[in-house]
This record gives structure tokens, C-alpha cells and sequence, in this order.
């Protein structure tokens, strides 16, 4: 199963936009992940108009409708059996694969959002992953 994964949107904002190559890979993906700070529930529509299914998690910018509309966090099964969980902040990074493997037992993997840096890390059969933001680059040196 592909699945695109994206978080930290912020938009509208300025004249941010989804760059073309994020919005062609969105479209080709059969499931859609958005780790919060989607903004309003415009965007989110705008999202779900690009055909895959869209899994979603409320960030902590995301306007009162949209918080009220999407989960602080999920779990689902994708792709035959892989378990995925999802958060916006997962909070500082010291001790994090630890306390999301006790938070989410269950998981395979936890993605997560809020710093705009991009992040994988494995350990032992478990990963946790922040695809950063394909908007807002902050620190990082390209937007992802």
C-alpha cells in the first residue's frame, strides 16, 4: 500500500500552497496521513478532494471546527495488517520512540508532527516518523 504522509500544512497562510510534486504524490497514494496543523477545514476538503482516503489528526493551530471534526490521535490498520498510530506532538525528543511505544502498545509505527523536521527512527521492529512540513521548512534546509 502507498501512502503519503504529510503534516504541518498551515494553510491558508500568506501565499502558501502545496508544492506541485506533494500534490502529484498525494494524488498517486492509495491513503492519505496529515499529522495535524491542517488549519481550517477547507484545506482538509481540498485534501480529500485529491482522491485517496484521507486519515487525519487535529494540530494544535487547527481551527475550533476542525479540532472539533478530527481525533488528537488515532489508530488504524493499513496495508494488510500494519498498525499505525498518529499524533500531532509527540513531544521533546529525548526518551520520545520510548513513551510512544508505551503510549501506543499496539503500533507498528507512530507518526507525528509539529517541529516541521523531518525524522525517522527504528528500534526494535518499531519506527516513529515526522515527514516535516511541505510548506514551512523552519529549520530544516528544504521543505519536505
Amino acid at each position: 500500500m502507498l501512502i503519503a504522509i504529510i503534516a504541518d500544512t498551515h494553510m491558508p497562510k500568506g501565499s502558501r500552497e502545496l508544492p506541485p510534486q506533494c500534490v502529484e504524490r498525494l494524488r498517486a497514494a492509495e491513503l492519505i496521513l496529515h499529522a495535524g496543523d491542517i488549519s481550517t477545514v477547507g484545506v482538509l476538503a481540498e485534501l480529500e478532494e485529491l482522491g485517496p482516503p484521507v486519515l487525519a489528526v487535529h494540530g494544535n493551530v487547527d481551527e475550533p471546527a476542525l479540532v472539533e471534526s478530527l481525533p488528537a490521535q488515532l489508530e488504524a490498520e493499513v496495508g494488510g495488517g500494519a498498525r499505525l498510530a498518529m499524533m500531532h506532538d509527540a513531544g521533546p525528543a529525548q526518551g520520545r520512540v520510548a513513551r510512544l511505544r508505551k503510549r501506543f502498545p499496539r503500533a507498528d509505527a507512530v507518526v507525528f508532527g509539529h517541529s516541521h523536521i523531518p525524522l525517522l527512527e527504528r528500534e526494535r521492529g518499531f519506527a516513529i516518523l515526522n515527514p516535516g512540513s511541505p510548506t514551512d521548512r523552519r529549520r530544516p534546509p528544504e521543505r519536505t
